[in-house]
């Protein structure tokens, strides 16, 4: 995890320095092999790591993550991880989704909180030809009215893919495109804890972890399926 962090911080500084500006601080400093003398082993599962809860606390978790399309609220990319936030996640979605046949279609864009923003994944999404539009703030649930009507910036003269983001997400395509991220996954999650019932691993390890991940998201696409066919 350690790695991954300073990796994704030299990315980020590479980024800065590509668009001509100057990283603030000192270059970050790789990780040692050494253990620390606060470092902890879980006895119950020695994979799982302790990650924030969203009421505030901390929990012996696993990051569970899905990709889900905005069209039929299919999950199309599942993962777990053991990263307790959500910056080293868009890759292995990405790498999921390059995976899928060519017969589900091409993915146009990705859409995700602030959580996921950085500049090496919104990098990531435009070196594979996907629109990013990963917010780069938490958003105000409703912006003012002046602000919602008024005309479109004109697009920066650059070639940024952050700037280039930061504009698409302020336009009113852009707000109109990424409210669907609310709709889309949030439900999906939703519904597999309150009415499928699921909300937590019941099996030790990554392997296990990202196993049962599998089944439930394969369980949700079996009951999504089922409504789509009725309809």
């Amino acid at each position: 995890m350690e790695q991954q962090d300073y990796e994704a911080k030299c990315a980020k500084r590479d980024a800065q320095r590509d668009q001509g500006k100057k990283p603030r601080g000192p270059d970050p400093q790789p990780p040692s092999s050494q253990p620390k003398g606060s470092d902890q082993v879980n006895l119950s599962d020695e994979e799982s790591r302790i990650m924030p809860t969203s009421h505030g606390g901390f929990e012996q978790s696993y990051n569970a993550q899905a990709a889900v399309d905005t069209d039929t609220m299919l999950v199309v990319a599942a993962h777990v991880s053991q990263a307790p936030n959500d910056k080293l996640e868009v890759s292995p979605i990405l790498d999921k989704i390059s995976a899928l046949p060519d017969s589900l279609g091409q993915v146009s864009s990705l859409l995700a909180d602030s959580g996921y923003f950085s500049a090496a994944n919104v990098n990531a999404c435009a070196s594979r030809f996907i629109e990013p539009m990963l917010s780069i703030k938490r958003e105000a649930h409703h912006i003012p009215v002046l602000e919602r009507f008024c005309a479109d910036a004109p697009e920066p003269e650059t070639d940024d893919p952050v700037a280039k983001m930061v504009h698409r997400l302020g336009t009113k395509t852009g707000r109109l495109l990424y409210g669907l991220r609310k709709q889309t996954v949030e439900p999906v999650f939703g519904i597999i804890k309150r009415v499928m019932g699921w909300r937590q691993m019941s099996m030790r390890g990554l392997d296990k972890a990202r196993g049962e991940w599998s089944l439930v998201t394969m369980a949700w696409n079996i009951k999504r399926l089922h409504v789509l066919r009725a309809a």
